[in-house]
């Protein structure tokens, strides 16, 4: 199943469950420096808590910095060269503590980890288990429609 069509769904299951509080801040704020203006979707902030949640549940844990740089972009220099510039960390880390709230994702002690001093979040049984059950249905819904 295509990346796009799973973020898609699983954001219209947060929208509609209404239970990620989104900050009072997603109307005015550029997701990074790169970028000139914010978002013009409305419901951009379920769209990325969507992808973030995808990300996590592929990997074994996740911080706000490895998410920065997978947001990130191309910052157009003018006539100088352009660079890769990391997308907000503010963004990113609202949208982790959101999903932690609702038992999404959870931190990961460094402990547990072997003491390798890498923290980050992780994806509880719960959310993996509502992203497997929205993903089950996405692929449904996309072989009736090829039917």
């Amino acid at each position: 199943m295509q990346a796009q069509k799973f973020i898609e769904a699983y954001a219209a299951f947060l929208k509609r469950q209404g239970k990620l509080r989104v900050p009072g801040w997603v109307d005015t704020v550029k997701t990074s420096h790169s970028n000139e203006l914010p978002p013009q979707s409305a419901d951009w902030f379920y769209v990325r808590a969507a992808s973030v949640a995808r990300h996590v549940y592929l990997r074994k844990s996740v911080g706000v910095g490895r998410l920065r740089k997978v947001h990130g972009s191309t910052k157009n220099r003018g006539s100088r060269p352009s660079h890769h510039v990391n997308a907000s960390g503010a963004v990113d880390r609202k949208v982790m503590q959101a999903l932690e709230e609702l038992g999404i994702l959870e931190k990961v002690d460094d402990e547990e980890e072997g003491g390798s001093g890498k923290g980050g979040r992780r994806i509880t049984q719960a959310g993996a288990r509502d992203l497997d059950r929205i993903a089950q249905t996405a692929v449904e819904g996309e072989e009736e429609e090829e039917d």
